[in-house]
């Protein structure tokens, strides 16, 4: 009898092993499958999570004053962000459209002249002489100029074409991302309790704590670094749009990658206004833009206490590792998840060592006077 039922559990282990690996194999098919299924939406997913958790006080306010109908109140917000990012979209875009189509008839035209360069840019240190020289060049024989310069303008141009596809992608993936925010929003206690589930799997006891960390970080990054960014490069591109600074679309979208990655936005706009120096008739009209890119590129030293209240808990290594890291892991939109999810790991990292520190310390002093 014994011999029997050793027997039998003897066959059960393997029986019992196949059918765990094809439990396993199956469930790997469904999570590979759906993964694939879901891909193409994970990035507007990812971006609608982040502003829905970002700007949930003010849905929350929205939908007070609008005497808390929740369905009311989510159609109101997306249609008012949607018209927020389209509107400037549009205003650049087309501002950029009009300067590449404009180049490119007088270039094929033969019509297309280099104003002379100004003799203060020769004065100018570093660069005063070379680009004077560069400038002057291009006055006299635009053509040779342009075949002298061609593998460098080759370059330049292939990087304005990824840039220009990029940004498109960015701005189609924002808007279905707001659409997803509205709908998440409208749904939030739902979400809220599935996250807390999520955190409790994952963390247990602290799931709670680190669901309300993430939330804060997200809060604290979007506001008080993407938000101001956003909000300068809009500035500055309404600014070069009045003084008709030729692509001034592709300038407000540098503004809003170096204020990302916590540069200021100065690096462009100076250059900027040394051009609006050197070709616009009216010393006033130049003098007064300088002033405006002066104060939007410094704007986020008055900005981030209004969005913030405070500065952002995060250091801004972190934030610029993240910025750049996810611009080249998922393009234009990857500045903004990129140090998003950065900064939500960092913290959470910093909440585990500091919970943990103590009790370490505690252990190996107890070691010490035991020893």
């Amino acid at each position: 009898m014994t011999n029997g039922k050793d027997s039998s559990n003897g066959q059960a282990y393997p029986d019992r092993g196949i059918d765990l690996a094809i439990r396993i194999a199956v469930l790997a098919v469904i999570v590979i499958s759906c993964y694939r299924i879901f891909s193409p939406f994970l990035m507007p997913v990812v971006w609608g999570i982040i502003i829905a958790v970002a700007l949930y006080p003010l849905f929350a306010k929205l939908k007070k004053l609008l005497g808390g109908k929740n369905r009311l109140a989510g159609a109101v917000f997306i249609l008012v962000t949607l018209t927020l990012v389209l509107v400037p979209t549009w205003l650049l875009t087309e501002s950029l459209i009009d300067g590449t189509v404009s180049l490119g008839q007088q270039l094929q035209e033969g019509t297309l002249e280099v104003p002379p360069p100004p003799e203060k840019v020769e004065t100018w240190p570093v660069i005063g002489e070379k680009l004077y020289a560069s400038w002057d060049a291009a006055n006299r024989n635009l053509d040779a100029f342009l075949t002298k310069m061609g593998p460098q303008l080759k370059t330049i141009g292939n990087w304005l074409i990824a840039t220009f596809t990029g940004f498109g992608a960015a701005v189609l993936q924002t808007i279905f991302a707001l659409i997803i925010a509205g709908i998440m929003m409208m749904n939030a206690a739902g979400g809220g309790r599935l996250a807390r589930a999520i955190g409790k799997r994952l963390a247990g006891d602290k799931g709670d704590e680190m669901v309300d960390i993430s939330g804060a970080t997200i809060q604290s990054v979007v506001k008080g670094v993407l938000l101001i960014a956003i909000t300068q490069s809009v500035l500055a591109g309404l600014g070069m749009y009045v003084v008709q600074v030729p692509l001034a679309g592709l300038w407000a979208l540098l503004v809003l990658i170096v204020a990302v990655i916590q540069l200021p936005p100065a690096l462009i706009l100076i250059p900027v206004a040394i051009y609006v120096f050197s070709t616009n008739d009216s010393t006033v009209t130049s003098v007064i833009f300088l002033i405006y890119a002066l104060i939007v590129s410094g704007a986020d030293a008055f900005l981030k206490p209004l969005f913030l209240g405070r500065g952002v808990a995060v250091p801004m290594l972190v934030i610029l590792i993240g910025a750049i890291g996810g611009m080249i892991a998922a393009g234009v939109i990857g500045l903004f998840i990129g140090a998003v999810i950065l900064s939500i790991g960092y913290k959470l990292f910093t909440a585990w060592a500091e919970d943990s520190w103590p009790d370490e310390v505690a252990a190996i002093e107890s070691e010490s006077e035991g020893g």
